[in-house]
């Protein structure tokens, strides 16, 4: 079928966007290919159209649960078969996906990474039509991305299971290392990346650096019309500033990751129709949000790395008119970006004890519980075991990543039911159990398709069409139902959870290297003091520092960000300001030189001109004059 037809059929757009149809036309043609759109540039078009243009499924890898969900989600309204395998499934559950993506008309299996590992999946993919493997977040599989995952270099030996399939790769950020460590570790064919600019041209970027933020943050936005996010590290936080805002005649709402599922819901559903104008929020929110007129967000606290904070700021603007990513931030927000960073990276043995911990806590069996989930209260756990809670969370993050274990912080999950038996069991089941005869009927009449796969269901509505049982008593149906073969029934989840990925183990027998342990630590404080360095500087244009930092040799200067606007009195072009700054810079760093010395020293550009940004560099603190008055450049 036609790339455009499909677009127009699915979409309703007449043309892509600017690199999709490459990127398609090379997958395609058999091409491997690694595309970087930035955040809202369309990345899911991208692998959704080619597959459904080929005879075949298409395989998604992704590590967001959420994520994966709602694209499942989306596809289904578009009349698109898709399903998702991921940690802390059922297992039959997981048994009929395979079994429709083999024998079915499936057109998209999502996996999330630690699921290659299995025996079943992998017997599986060999019987099924891969007609292209798209990685989604692919900088997940390189040490040196912002969120290295170990079990997506498993992707690689799926690779060997499928030799004819195209791969595509798609991330939002990755700076030249990652691109090259993603290509090879998936082991690409042939380079062939799509890189579009990182440049937001209509995005205006400002650090301010302020002790008093919430009353600096009251002025910023009186100055903005429209809807914006606000980005706090902690959830405690998003509540206080949300309130703040309330009493200050700002509607707003908070959204972090331990609210129940259905505020969550409720609370983005308020901000995107405009009902609340800026919603607070920890980096559990935007991911798949496409909300084209923000006009503005704000990081009220440091992020951790300059990818995060460009696909976070870069929500704002996506309708292409002038928006503003603004950065607040003082002193104390570095030494704690430096203790939360310390923080994240507890010793191996705690690490270790962690894990032995939870298994005991659920009395896990040795060479058990594989892809078991569990109700976790993390204050619970810490108090039973005598643990920090900053502990536990930050070793259950790690060996998230390294593919043990993984942490949800509570995602709704509506109860859910498969008729299992086949017609003619049901039908003698129902003949000779009276009881659950007309409680059956009820279940076939009221959800379609229930004998083919699971069904959302509600026990209540159930219970209501059923005269004469309680919402409970349903429920206790459905489990006699699941043990007696006739149903496979999953009651709701709402609560935060631990699933693991891998039999548990002994805790010795965890394997994590000091090497590399240390090496993404290392790697973690660079990226850090990235975030730094991109707050503290007042010469180089914010634009400039980000682009650099993705790769993109000589960026232009913005010219509205904040540095620009301050360069912009000095009437000097960015060659004449380059010039003094690379005349004047290494002699004031060696020795002290006197005002009119400094001057004369350099060359080229009018005396005006120079005392000008002499003058910049001394008010933005670069240059300084000692008690004799004589210059010298800070370090």
């Amino acid at each position: 079928m036609d790339i455009h037809k499909i677009l127009l059929k699915y979409w309703g757009h007449l043309a892509f966007r600017p690199l999709q149809e490459e990127i398609i036309n090379s997958v395609l043609q058999g091409n491997d290919a690694l595309a970087l759109l930035p955040t809202g540039g369309g990345k899911s078009v991208c692998f959704q159209v080619p597959a459904l243009a080929v005879e075949g499924l298409c395989l998604v890898i992704s590590p967001l649960i959420a994520l994966m969900k709602d694209q499942v989600e989306g596809l289904r309204k578009k009349g698109i078969k898709a399903v998702a395998i991921y940690s802390g499934m059922h297992y039959s559950q997981i048994d009929l996906a395979l079994e429709n993506c083999m024998f079915g008309d499936i057109k998209f299996l999502y996996l999330s990474p630690e699921r290659l590992t299995s025996d079943t999946v992998r017997l599986r993919l060999k019987k099924m039509k891969v007609n292209l493997i798209a990685v989604d977040e692919a900088h997940c599989i390189s040490q040196w991305g912002y969120d290295f995952r170990p079990p997506y270099l498993n992707i690689a030996e799926i690779r060997e299971l499928l030799p004819n399939t195209p791969l595509l790769a798609l991330t939002a950020t990755a700076t030249p290392d990652v691109i090259n460590d993603i290509q090879d570790k998936l082991k690409f064919k042939t380079k062939n990346v799509f890189l579009k600019s990182f440049e937001r041209k209509n995005l205006t970027y400002a650090v301010i650096e302020e002790e008093d933020k919430y009353n600096r943050l009251l002025r910023i936005i009186s100055k903005v019309s429209g809807s914006g996010i606000i980005y706090v590290r902690n959830r405690r936080k998003t509540k206080d500033i949300s309130e703040f805002l309330n009493k200050n005649a700002i509607t707003s709402t908070f959204y972090h990751a331990g609210l129940d599922s259905e505020i969550r819901s409720a609370r983005q559903d308020q901000w995107m129709s405009g009902d609340k104008r800026f919603i607070v929020a920890t980096n559990a929110f935007g991911m798949g949000i496409d909300k084209p007129n923000v006009r503005i967000v704000i990081h009220f606290d440091l992020p951790d790395t300059l990818e995060a904070y460009f696909q976070e700021a870069g929500r704002a603007g996506r309708d292409d008119k002038k928006a503003f990513g603004i950065l607040l931030y003082n002193d104390d927000d570095i030494i704690t970006a430096k203790y939360n960073l310390e923080n994240s990276y507890p010793p191996i043995d705690e690490i270790k004890n962690v894990y032995k911990c939870i298994g005991n806590f659920f009395n896990l069996a040795l060479g058990s519980g594989r892809d078991v989930s569990f109700d976790f209260d993390i204050a619970a756990f810490s108090g039973a075991y005598n643990l920090k809670p900053l502990t536990v969370y930050n070793s259950l993050k790690f060996l998230e990543k390294e593919g043990y274990v993984m942490l949800s912080d509570g995602f709704y999950q509506s109860s859910m039911v498969h008729i299992k038996a086949a017609k003619e069991t049901l039908y003698r089941f129902q003949v000779e159990n009276k009881m659950y005869d007309g409680f059956i009927k009820t279940m076939l009449r009221s959800y379609g398709g229930i004998l083919n796969d699971f069904v959302k269901i509600s026990e209540s509505d159930i219970a209501f069409i059923s005269t004469g049982i309680t919402k409970d008593k349903a429920a206790e149906y459905l489990r006699n139902l699941d043990k007696l073969g006739i149903v496979s029934y999953i009651p709701q989840k709402n609560s935060p959870q631990v699933v693991f990925c891998k039999e548990r183990i002994d805790e010795r027998d965890i394997y994590i290297s000091q090497e590399h342990y240390h090496l993404r630590k290392k790697i973690a404080e660079a990226k850090l003091e990235a975030v730094i360095h991109y707050c503290s500087s007042r010469l180089k244009c914010r634009s400039q520092i980000l682009l650099s930092y993705f790769g993109e040799e000589y960026p232009q200067r913005c010219g509205q960000c904040d540095v620009c606007l301050e360069r912009n009195k000095l009437d000097l072009s960015e060659i004449e300001f380059d010039s003094v700054i690379a005349q004047l810079k290494p002699i004031l760093m060696k020795e002290l030189k006197t005002y009119d010395e400094a001057i004369q020293m350099i060359k080229g550009i009018s005396e005006e001109r120079i005392i000008n940004a002499i003058r910049w560099l001394m008010d933005n603190d670069k240059i300084e004059a000692n008690e004799d008055g004589k210059l010298f450049w800070k370090k």
